[in-house]
């Protein structure tokens, strides 16, 4: 063993200076487990301070310094090179390098790269980076730091990057690019670096052929080209992506072809997308052609779907002919969402970003937008267009603006233009309706505030797929001894804190019991009840999690909650824990004891596996922490690697939970896996029912999980391929089973009252539609109303204190804290940054148009969590959580989970004067 490991560091010291090149030190350290956090900083300084090449010298270095190295460190690194996207670099460690003929014929074109760089710097960078990112020769982070850098430093800046990296790529990299070249329309550039012009497409073909005429066939994109050589000889071009309609679709699309606002209904995987393209197409072909001014708005609910909208449908589609961008909250766009739309023909974005702009246009604001300024909304999972939503908001500004233009056109007034609505939905639900009419009422309250002409249901004919539909009720377990500890504990702490729960322990139920217990007393400076209640809050997850996956998991869960509870500086009473720890530990390793919900869900894994030539599969379940346990369990279960099981997990991104949220570049990067066949079992949370184009499956899995009619219809959707099944997992008495008969029945009478909805005289349903509106309008004045008032009456921030919720230390007056972009509350005064301590939180990191977010603030004295540091324009501002302090209003203590609660007015943040303040600092410390 010693001889292999000598061998290997050999290896890699032979190998250095072509490693030097090919690796991409910042990507490939995240995969390097076997070295510690202080190596991985220096190298990373390294990198950032000096350059890549001395990172990549000093990683070598270190390999071959650090002694003992341990076990599967060889393995590891190779692993880490591929996942990193430095796969050329893994194939050199691996001792299997391209042929001596291939190797020098590629690094004749790296040579040829950097000889005709100052040509290639003059490139559109975007259109190529987006090019050489769907053939293949570019990672998700490479494609990330590109545009990032065209933003930064302009599109030389861009290009340089993008050359940089794509000749670290396997040998057929150069053919791929010149291809990319090609489609991007860059002949010059294609022809200084090949001698040849690339084939012209025929001049007296109309581009528009196919794409005003549906047509009977698929359509994808060009693969990534897999010649091993460099230089692939001119080829013909291929033809521009066209929009191909079926007949279901196109005449779902019809009443929007001709300018009037409908919802179209069609189930997941119908093409709902593809005919919102179409449409946007012909709305802005007609308008060009009128001499009007045309402006699309993709309006989506999930910040993964921008991305998605954007690359896979309309920039695919329509970047020959108009100007496509997308943004939202998680963009690193430095310019104004209104100079994007402005400079652009199509944006696609997050609701809540228009909705910031229309109320800044609204408030007197010129960085603002107005409907005015749109000709064609469209607005994606449409169902969401109800009471308290963001897309509500958007259409009741569209409503009122209708409304006065029927008052103008009376004045014989000019009018204000309002846009064009096209709504997406694949089920539009029943609102809790237990009756037809009442059904009927809500289809037609989401009609009546889309302003939809119609609601477009299509006849998929042979083009439906139905799931086969399968529920597999597991029996209850006939002993669970590692619950009953639990409970054990659980019923001991009651005693020891006097008290007296009302339900059953491991429900809901008592979560919400346990969680009123803390919260009174923290109240109360009730030290003992607090710490108790916070103790059986997770002793309860930790039994409910023992009902859907491994008891190992719930176990894990609980010791890593414990154990995080020592690291703060004053540790709890937490001695009960480490009574039972050692009992739990065994109990988790026996077999005999798991849920018979997880010996079902092994079942038919293994049966769609063995029974299918080509199994791929979604399992959904209710929360993060048992997608990732369950993910877990099928990676280590060599039953399932016999069959070709491979697993992984997607869950959210957002930071409402405690476990590690999913960035929306890791869930492309597992969906992409997923697309391409390297993950054939996707376990996942409902993020994935809705919306996120997810490759044809042929079986789905409901595991321990019911939500509503649309989460059970989207689900079902996801299995598109053939002979596909549609399974739940529940077990006995739990009330899964019979809460889904119950969502059959509600997607039924969601049909019916469609159809009825849909056989209404065209005046009566015009008529119903205008009641709606006109409710929906006065009900937004209401509360505008009450709004105001609420406001007015605001007291000053001076009487209300904050004081820590573990150790009631006082923390700060509301005088202090400052209010930005009508969102965040922080404070920046220098008498609370020596009360508090920073600690980093991966699941944190945000980075927004202004603003980024990395680490947690925590109180000094006990390690309760405050907050979140956000740098916000370069100024660290502590940014506080309301529900992790206790309020004093008016000297009573109260418990506040939402900003909104406390009725004081918090002044606006000063970002010119701390910017002074801060420089001004800066500038004394320079000199002393």
């Amino acid at each position: 063993m010693a001889a292999d490991k000598d061998a290997n560091i050999s290896l890699i010291e032979d190998l250095r200076p072509r490693l030097r090149k090919l690796i991409e030190i910042e990507f490939v350290l995240d995969h390097l487990n076997f070295l510690d956090n202080d190596n991985k900083d220096l190298i990373r300084t390294k990198a950032r301070k000096e350059s890549n090449l001395k990172a990549v010298d000093l990683l070598i270095d270190t390999i071959i310094r650090i002694r003992p190295l341990p076990k599967g460190w060889f393995r590891e690194f190779v692993d880490a090179l591929s996942a990193g996207g430095c796969k050329h670099a893994a194939t050199y460690v691996e001792d299997s390098p391209p042929c001596p003929a291939l190797e020098a014929e590629n690094d004749n074109c790296v040579r040829l790269i950097e000889l005709l760089s100052p040509s290639l710097l003059g490139m559109k960078t975007t259109d190529v980076c987006w090019d050489c990112f769907s053939k293949g020769i570019l990672t998700i982070e490479d494609r990330e730091i590109i545009l990032a850098e065209c933003q930064n430093r302009g599109n030389m800046g861009g290009a340089r990057e993008l050359l940089r990296r794509i000749v670290r790529f396997p040998p057929g990299w150069f053919s791929t690019f010149l291809k990319a070249l090609q489609d991007t329309e860059h002949k010059d550039l294609y022809k200084e670096l090949t001698g040849e012009s690339p084939a012209i497409d025929n001049p007296t073909q109309p581009q528009s052929q196919h794409l005003l005429k549906p047509q009977y066939k698929n359509t994808t994109q060009n693969k990534p080209m897999s010649h091993p050589g460099c230089i692939a000889p001119a080829a013909e071009s291929p033809p521009k992506a066209v929009i191909v309609l079926r007949d279901y679709q196109m005449d779902v699309a019809r009443p929007a072809l001709e300018g009037k606002n409908i919802i179209i209904c069609l189930p997941t995987g119908s093409g709902k997308t593809r005919v919102a393209v179409y449409i946007t197409k012909e709305h802005l072909d007609s308008r060009r052609k009128e001499g009007r001014p045309g402006k699309v708005v993709v309006l989506v609910n999930k910040v993964p779907l921008v991305e998605q909208h954007y690359s896979t449908e309309f920039w695919k589609f329509l970047k020959n002919k108009y100007k496509v961008e997308r943004v939202s909250g998680d963009s690193q766009l430095k310019i104004s969402f209104t100079d994007i739309v402005q400079k652009n023909d199509i944006v696609i974005c997050t609701a809540q970003l228009l909705e910031n702009y229309l109320e800044r246009s609204h408030s007197g604001d010129d960085d603002g937008i107005q409907l005015s300024d749109l000709s064609l909304i469209v607005i994606d999972e449409c169902h969401h267009t109800q009471k308290g939503g963001v897309y509500n908001h958007i259409m009741i500004r569209y409503l009122k603006q209708k409304h006065k233009n029927a008052k103008l056109k009376k004045e014989q007034k000019d009018t204000v233009a309002i846009p064009q609505i096209l709504g997406l939905t694949a089920s539009p639900g029943v609102g809790g309706a237990k009756k037809i009419d009442k059904a009927e009422e809500h289809i037609l309250r989401i009609c009546a505030n889309l302003d939809a002409y119609k609601i477009m249901t299509g006849n998929l004919g042979e083009n439906k797929k139905e799931p086969h539909k399968k529920i597999a009720t597991a029996e209850e377990r006939k002993e669970d001894p590692f619950g009953d500890v639990l409970k054990g504990v659980m019923n001991a702490i009651h005693i020891h804190a006097e008290l007296n729960p009302t339900c059953d322990l491991g429900t809901q139920n008592y979560e919400q019991w346990v969680v009123q217990k803390e919260q009174n007393a923290a109240k109360e400076e009730n030290q003992k009840v607090r710490v108790c209640a916070e103790h059986l809050r997770q002793y309860n997850e930790a039994l409910y999690l023992g009902k859907t996956i491994r008891m190992w998991d719930a176990f894990s869960f609980l010791d890593k909650y414990f154990d995080e509870e020592l690291k703060k500086k004053v540790a709890p009473e937490d001695e009960e824990y480490f009574v039972i720890k050692v009992k739990l530990q065994e109990l988790a390793k026996l077999p005999q004891y798991e849920n018979n919900s997880l010996a079902k869900l092994r079942t038919k894994i293994l049966h769609e596996f063995t029974s299918r030539e080509k199994a791929r599969g979604i399992i959904f379940t209710k929360t993060r922490r048992s997608a990732i346990a369950l993910a877990q369990w099928v990676q280590e279960n060599s039953k399932f690697e016999e069959v070709g099981v491979k697993a992984c997990h997607v869950i959210g991104g957002g930071g409402q939970s405690v476990v590690k949220p999913m960035t929306a570049a890791e869930q492309r990067d597992v969906l992409n896996k997923f697309q391409n066949a390297e993950i054939n079992l996707l376990i996942a949370t409902t993020v994935a029912e809705e919306g996120l184009d997810i490759a044809a499956c042929n079986f789905v899995i409901r595991y321990e999980l019911v939500t509503n009619e649309i989460a059970m219809i989207q689900a079902r959707g996801r299995g598109r391929a053939e002979d596909s099944s549609y399974t739940l997992v529940a077990g006995e008495g739990s009330g899964v089973a019979e809460r889904e008969s119950v969502n059959e029945y509600r997607e039924k009478m969601m049909s019916k009252a469609i159809d009825k909805v849909k056989k209404l005289d065209q005046e009566e349903y015009e008529k119903r539609i205008k009641e709606f509106q006109i409710q929906a309008i006065m009900e937004e004045r209401v509360r505008t109303t009450k709004k105001k008032q609420k406001g007015m009456k605001k007291e000053s921030p001076s009487k209300v204190k904050f004081s820590c919720r573990s150790c009631n230390k006082p923390v700060c007056s509301g005088e202090d804290v400052e209010i930005i972009e009508n969102m965040h509350r922080v404070n920046v005064t220098p008498q609370f940054k020596e009360l508090f301590i920073q600690r980093e939180n991966t699941s944190l990191v945000k980075r927004l148009l202004d603003y980024e977010t990395n680490c947690f603030i925590a109180c000094k004295d006990c390690g309760q969590r405050w907050g979140s540091m956000m740098l916000y324009r370069g100024i660290e501002c502590p940014c506080l959580h309301v529900k992790n302090f206790l309020v004093t209003y008016d000297e009573k203590r109260k418990n506040v989970n939402k900003w909104s609660e406390l009725g004081i007015q918090l002044p606006a943040f000063d970002y010119a004067e701390h910017a002074r303040s801060v420089a001004e600092s800066s500038e004394d410390e320079e000199s002393m």
